[in-house]
């Protein structure tokens, strides 16, 4: 609610008839970008450098 109607400056109205999607886009604003994850090709290099020991008991 902080976030919604006080950073976002939202009427009441406004923030409580939003979805959860439409929230989340609104705030989205106040976040950093976030990274994007490997791609396919660059999992599959990381996967072929350290691929899994075989007989691990950790895991």
């Amino acid at each position: 609610m902080a976030v919604g109607l006080g950073l976002l400056r939202l009427s009441p109205s406004a923030f409580w008839s939003m979805t959860p999607r439409e929230f989340e886009r609104a705030a989205s604003i106040l976040m950093p970008a976030r990274a994007q994850g490997p791609s396919r090709q660059a999992l599959d290099a990381l996967m072929r450098s350290y691929p899994d020991r075989q007989g691990d008991q950790h895991g």
